[in-house]
């Protein structure tokens, strides 16, 4: 074919007189990512607490700078969602150097056209809006899991402590039913040590679609073993808050916004006598997939209760080990109250927790 014929010589002409650009192209489509990656988006973190959708904000702008393949957008909520690479323009019509995408409040669309963009190669498209318009995606966010490709997406405003928006924009299923795609690795950080982490395991996972999962109310930056590695958080569970006396007898396992109270209940369970460990699972498909001794390490013989602590519904959750199981979740709708109320009404205070475990 004369045009085919013509288009590989010119491609061939351009490569040898644009190295840097040739350079550039090699790196997009071997997915050539820093080797400290994980420690370049810690140390871009900033030095105060605030949510981590604003978090995974700050995240993502070193990202633009370091990964040039990333582009994506939101489907009309970039002020919210906090995913707009203020660094680069926006995709606009006859102006395609940008990488920013106004997908407009199309979710369906917008996971299609990702999709379409992680086929093409090179880039690692994201998308974003709220959790609970998750449900309006799915069928291309089951497709990207049935095709194994890298297709990000960045889910806001993570459980009923949305607040005063009410039961209809508070998800309660949203997290446990993206569990469910198989190839889908949910992703749901504690704080910013967190999501620097685990936006860098997105980015790594170049075999299947990944879902953050981020809150819109502000969370502390938590403490944290000495001895933690980045590969014990990125095993997807590690234990955040270690049991003061031996043997351990209570595990709490707990994601996103809950470990921050969970970590306090911990104390008043100590307190009372119970040896207590907090265990924090940014991700449970990839803990599920870690070895027996991996597990036992986070859950050893010795323990006398498994507890899950999640704002969301508890389906999905079962033992390990046939350890006994109690389930802190949420098996209903969301209301309309600050998720201060909210937090108290539905138990997930810190002296609701202790209490609920105690018994």
């Amino acid at each position: 074919n004369t045009n085919y014929d013509s288009w590989q010589k010119e491609f061939k002409e351009s490569q040898s007189e644009n190295p840097e650009l040739e350079d550039l192209r090699k790196k997009m489509y071997t997915f050539d990512l820093p080797e400290d990656l994980e420690e370049q988006l810690i140390k871009s973190l900033p030095e105060k607490d605030t949510a981590t959708r604003n978090l995974s904000g700050v995240v993502m702008q070193k990202i633009g700078e370091l990964i040039p393949g990333v582009v994506g957008g939101s489907a009309d909520l970039d002020p919210s969602t906090k995913t707009f690479l203020k660094a680069f323009p926006a995709v606009q019509s006859g102006s395609y150097e940008g990488r920013n995408f106004h997908f407009g409040i199309r979710e369906h669309a917008m996971g299609s056209v990702n999709n379409g963009i992680a086929l093409y190669g090179g880039f690692i498209p994201f998308g974003s809006t709220f959790l609970v318009f998750s449900d309006y995606m799915r069928p291309a966010l089951r497709l990207a899991a049935m095709m194994g490709i890298q297709h990000i997406n960045v889910f806001t405003h993570d459980s009923i402590y949305v607040g005063e928006d009410g039961p209809t924009h508070q998800p309660v299923e949203q997290v446990n039913a993206l569990r469910l795609i198989p190839n889908m690795t949910v992703l749901r950080p504690a704080d910013g040590y967190e999501t620097a982490l685990c936006w860098a395991m997105a980015l790594r996972n170049h075999k299947g679609p990944s879902s953050l999962i981020l809150t819109r109310q502000t969370v502390a930056e938590l403490e944290r073993p000495d001895d933690l590695t980045y590969n014990d958080v990125q095993k997807g569970s590690y234990v955040i808050a270690a049991e003061k006396s031996n043997p351990v007898q209570v595990a709490i396992m707990t994601s996103g916004s809950e470990v921050e109270n969970s970590i306090k209940a911990k104390e008043l369970l100590e307190e009372n006598g119970y040896s207590t460990r907090v265990i924090s699972i940014p991700s449970k498909e990839i803990f599920d997939k870690q070895d027996d001794g991996y597990r036992r390490k986070i859950l050893p013989e010795e323990l006398k209760a498994l507890v899950v602590v999640e704002a969301g519904t508890g389906v999905g959750w079962s033992t390990y080990f046939d350890i006994p199981l109690l389930k802190i979740t949420i098996e209903r709708f969301g209301a309309s109250a600050p998720f201060k109320v909210l937090q108290e009404k539905y138990g997930f205070t810190v002296e609701q927790l202790a209490e609920r475990i105690e018994k």
